[in-house]
């Protein structure tokens, strides 16, 4: 029994040591993972920032690089001690990067957001072929003073827009205190300009629903920009109006326009052309052959009058 107990502690230690062994074993001047992505993330920035200062002011990229030390609490030999164990451990590393690139991502994002508010201008559409590209908030609160009595907006087309697309504006209109005589009805328009053309569509409404205006174009070319706007004139009582759940959907078109070749119908038109043999129609000369086959009826000869003399 002693014999079996030995044997099975034997084991139990054996294995312990095994998994001990199996384990990767980090030197204690290694940055920990989590330290090590805070640290990771702050550098990429620094490098980034050091990346668009001017060659006179070069020097300011390691005064990045040192801010990046000082605020971790570590000097560079910590860090390159770091980094060179990182790279003989790949799965470790590869694990602290990708935390590392989604905040990096999600930081891109953000920054984009702010220069697209200071410029003005909406970021990219989505590409796909219905997506909604709305860029305004989804509801508001219309009261008819002048200051608050219209919805505006113009969308820039970007890459993902197509020569064929077609644009749905729809939104949802609910009179919170009765509605209003068709005189002041609010009024919903939207616009479309192509490189060719333009095209318009305006209608009012009159009660609560959801309102759609849609519009495409088959041979207008390219589209520029896309407007539209909401009105609510000024009313005689007090009366306000809800416009939510609004969506500006796109569509790429899934057909295909028939396109012929200009120089393929010239030279058909050239061939009718040299076909054609001035003279009389068809039916007309079967008619003159007809008629030339009819024999005609033999005519008898007029009777001669004799010559007679007095004798």
């Amino acid at each position: 029994m002693k014999r079996k107990k030995r044997i099975q502690w034997y084991s139990v230690i054996l294995l312990a040591f095994g998994l001990t062994a199996c384990q990767v074993k980090r030197p204690d001047t290694v940055i920990p993972d989590a330290k090590m992505e805070n640290v990771l993330y702050d550098f990429h920035i620094a490098k980034a920032m050091g990346e668009e200062v001017p060659y006179s002011d070069s020097y300011k990229r390691v005064l990045y690089i040192e801010s990046v030390y000082r605020k971790h609490g570590i000097t560079q030999a910590d860090f390159d001690t770091s980094m060179v164990w990182y790279a003989r451990h790949p799965d470790a590393l590869t694990k602290v990067y990708e935390k590392v690139n989604q905040r990096l991502k999600a930081e891109r994002d953000g920054i984009n957001h702010l220069i697209a508010l200071r410029d003005n201008k909406p970021k990219e559409s989505l590409p796909g072929d219905s997506i909604n590209v709305w860029i305004g908030r989804h509801i508001y609160h219309l009261t008819g003073t002048p200051l608050d009595n219209k919805l505006a907006f113009t969308l820039p087309s970007d890459t993902n827009f197509k020569d064929r697309d077609t644009l749905r504006w729809t939104v949802r209109f609910r009179f919170l205190s009765g509605t209003p005589d068709s005189l002041h009805a609010p009024l919903m328009a939207m616009q479309i300009l192509y490189a060719k053309d333009t095209l318009n569509e305006m209608l009012k409404v009159k009660r609560s629903g959801t309102e759609t205006i849609s519009l495409f174009a088959d041979t207008l070319g390219e589209i520029k920009e896309i407007r539209g706007f909401i009105y609510y004139p000024a009313q005689k009582s007090a009366q306000s109006i809800l416009a939510d759940r609004i969506s500006l959907m796109r569509y790429h078109a899934t057909d295909t326009l028939f396109n012929v070749d200009k120089e393929s119908l010239k030279i058909d038109d050239k061939e009718i052309k040299k076909d054609m043999v001035p003279g009389k129609p068809v039916e007309l000369k079967k008619q003159d052959e007809k008629k030339d086959s009819i024999r005609r009826p033999e005519m008898r000869p007029r009777p001669r009058l004799r010559q007679t003399t007095e004798k």
